[in-house]
């Protein structure tokens, strides 16, 4: 149980109209009757905020009052909605201190405390964590739909199947001698079966759900001088990358955040790929082409007016995921035969290049729509559960299967937080800013 009640600005930091302090806690009605009024609840009302002590109004705005359990949090939860003037909240902050039993709120314990009380599972705490820090449409939607639960029910529909599946193994073994449905084994180990099947073709995602939350990393690659900051900076509409007609200019990985039809990529510029005896350059290459072994997608540039067909060393850098483009066609003789042409200095085909570039995000990360995985620990989780329900399938011993069915099952309540998650509670909700 929360003894303390907490407070803290829900809004940005920062001058603006409005702003918007929380307090959630058993004390937030004692703190709402000594700074201004307790309105009906959910009724916005309007109300001067006064100093507890000296009885000087500070500010005047609007109070909405939430009573527990039906809040955020599940406490009893007030809203001061005021100005946003930096004085005006550092006077309310400072009398909210001033009362007994509140403390100003630790980063992300507003939604901490939502999952302790049972308002929403670990999912869906990831999932507002994501929606507040959506930068494209797609991200949006799928932090909306993991939000909502879609991620966090099809778990918990799996291990309530892995439960059902469990009792009916457990009384096999515990009531032996009783009159039970025959064949009872043999469908429970089909049913593991399938299961296991159906988490392995989730798990079997390419990523998607992951990608779309933290970017598409796409990589430009290509000998020196033939325009890959100026690709760079073309695309990014700004200038990120330095250019120069002096070879080996770029040393260092410098990369630029776009969103491409609503996807996150994150495209970075690299150091051109040559043998070089400068131990700085050398370096640069070496990292360009780890890079290049790391990246979701590459994109390979050549000269079209130097080199008018790529050689075999620049079509070695396309690998399976590699696009290949032709730059400086406004220098060359004859339109390039291989590759997407294009021009950094007019700018022809660079309209196509990123409608191209966008079209390739979109399938390696989807629509955001599907209930997908979003994170490392997801996988995790489901990796365990799957492979401990492999074990059960194939376990002689039906006592050593129900405990891996029972494994299972833990595997996928520690990814929803119904079990034993004490452990990872810091790093989920260390995301959130101070008032979440």
């Amino acid at each position: 149980m929360n003894l303390d009640t907490i407070y803290a600005p829900a809004t940005a930091p920062g001058r603006a109209g409005i702003a918007v302090i929380r307090i959630s806690g058993a004390q937030a009605s004692a703190a709402l009757k000594l700074m201004a009024l307790v309105p009906p609840p959910r009724q916005a009302t309007l109300s001067a905020f006064v100093d507890p002590d000296s009885g000087e109004e500070l500010d005047r705005g609007l109070v909405l009052w939430f009573p527990g359990p039906r809040s955020f949090t599940g406490e009893d939860v007030a809203e001061l909605h005021g100005h946003g003037g930096g004085a005006v909240i550092a006077a309310l902050l400072s009398a909210l201190d001033r009362l007994s039993g509140c403390r100003l709120a630790e980063p992300g314990e507003f939604t901490r405390r939502a999952f302790q009380n049972g308002r929403m599972d670990l999912t869906q705490a990831e999932g507002l964590a994501d929606l507040i820090a959506a930068e494209t449409e797609a991200q949006r939607r799928q932090a909306q739909r993991q939000m909502d639960g879609a991620l966090g029910r099809l778990y918990e529909g799996w291990r309530a199947d892995l439960i059902a599946s469990l009792a009916h193994l457990e009384a096999e073994i515990d009531f032996p001698d009783e009159d039970l449905p025959g064949g009872l084994l043999a469908r429970q180990r089909l049913r593991l079966e399938a299961l296991a099947g159906e988490i392995s073709a989730h798990l079997d995602d390419g990523h998607r759900g992951e990608l779309l939350r933290e970017g598409c990393h796409m990589v430009i690659l290509g000998a020196p001088n033939v325009g890959k900051s100026s690709l760079l900076n073309s695309l990014a509409r700004r200038d990120a990358a330095i250019v120069s007609s002096h070879a080996g200019t770029t040393r260092d990985i410098v990369e630029v955040h776009l969103n491409l039809g609503g996807y996150p990529v994150v495209l970075a510029d690299t150091a051109g790929l040559r043998d070089s005896s400068d131990a700085v350059e050398a370096e640069g290459v070496r990292r360009a082409q780890e890079r290049g072994a790391q990246a979701d997608l590459k994109i390979v540039l050549y000269d079209c007016a130097e080199t008018p067909i790529p050689d075999a060393e620049v079509l070695a850098l396309l690998g399976d995921d590699g696009i290949l483009v032709a730059n400086k066609t406004d220098r060359a003789a004859t339109p390039p035969t291989q590759g997407l042409p294009i021009s950094t200095k007019t700018g022809a085909g660079l309209g196509e290049l990123l409608g191209r570039l966008g079209s390739e995000a979109g399938q390696k990360m989807g629509d955001g729509g599907s209930s997908g995985l979003t994170r490392a620990r997801h996988r995790q989780g489901l990796e365990g559960c799957r492979d401990a329900l492999l074990r059960a399938f194939d376990e002689k011993d039906e006592e050593l299967a129900a405990e891996d069915v029972r494994l299972a099952a833990r595997h996928l309540g520690r990814i929803t937080g119904r079990v034993d998650v004490e452990d990872i509670l810091d790093v989920v909700f260390s995301d959130f800013c101070i008032g979440k």
